[in-house]
């Protein structure tokens, strides 16, 4: 269950991230923030601070589902992060800790691409070469353009999460339809992966955590003992409403949002990617003070 490392060439394509000026909760209109579902929020607790994931069963309905199951059985409590590259991903997932193990669950088939209809909520950032880029909620995905929609059989478009910072993948073998239980989040942007690892979520919070995980000695990344470890991982939905996470995320339908996509396109010129954009978010804790 080892996550082929990619040309290092490839590696440092689109990881620069332009500093924006992101609108605080306070300044953008109420219309502008949404709340991610907390059925779609995952909470990973770790040895150095907690992650906030919104998964996306629109583009992994099986994926999404089987962080879910395997959430709910505490299966990943304890596990270490035994697998971390800087400017690439940091692994988790396997109760052996060697890259080895997985759960007791079938693998899954991979949902490397997912098909997407008008009524698919997508907001549009970029056209390069044709192919759309922009937002299915926070998870940055591109997709072939709409006007193909008239052409195929069942009026969608195949569509693709893109590995930028932050995202969540599942870790397979060599076998395409051997994800299990292992995942990774980006630490910086990894084009390569694209449409090769199924893509299930984003970081919503926390990247800086992702970031601070103790990294390994290259090409592997096995990371020597004592490892990061996650001691918690829930869905939100089944954490006390008082001691549940609320996160709200910039609507990327959002005029707040198409402003900040303005700002930051011509801060970056020709150089400007979907990476740059990461959407600003606001998390609380219900009755505790100083939440961000």
């Amino acid at each position: 269950m080892r996550l082929s490392i990619i040309a290092a060439a490839a590696m440092l394509a689109g990881t620069s991230v332009a500093a924006q000026e992101a609108p605080a909760p306070d300044a953008a209109a109420a219309t502008d923030w949404r709340t991610v579902t907390p059925e779609n929020l995952l909470v990973i607790d770790t040895s150095q601070g907690r992650i906030l994931v919104e998964m996306s069963p629109l583009a992994a309905p099986a994926h999404v589902e089987r962080m879910r199951v395997l959430a709910r059985r505490g299966f990943y409590d304890g596990i270490v992060w035994h697998r971390v590259i800087d400017w690439f991903m940091a692994q988790t997932g396997d109760p052996l800790g060697t890259g080895d193990g997985q759960s007791p669950y079938p693998d899954l088939t991979g949902e490397f691409t997912f098909r997407r209809g008008p009524a698919m909520p997508f907001t549009r950032v970029a056209d390069p070469m044709g192919a759309p880029v922009g937002f299915l909620g926070s998870l940055p995905i591109q997709t072939q353009p709409d006007e193909l929609m008239g052409r195929t059989d069942d009026g969608m478009v195949h569509a693709w999460g893109v590995y930028c910072p932050g995202v969540a993948g599942m870790a397979r073998g060599d076998d395409p339809d051997s994800a299990n239980s292992q995942f990774f989040l980006m630490r910086q942007a990894y084009p390569s992966l694209d449409k090769r690892y199924t893509a299930w979520g984003r970081v919503v919070s926390g990247l800086d955590v992702v970031r601070a995980m103790k990294t390994g000695e290259e090409p592997s990344g096995a990371v020597a003992a004592p490892q990061d470890v996650m001691t918690g991982v829930r869905v939100a939905s089944d954490i006390p409403a008082d001691q549940r996470p609320v996160v709200r995320v910039l609507d990327t339908a959002s005029p707040a949002f198409a402003a900040m996509v303005e700002r930051t396109r011509a801060s970056r010129g020709a150089d400007f990617s979907i990476c740059d954009l990461e959407p600003p978010t606001d998390v609380s804790i219900p009755g505790v003070q100083g939440s961000t």
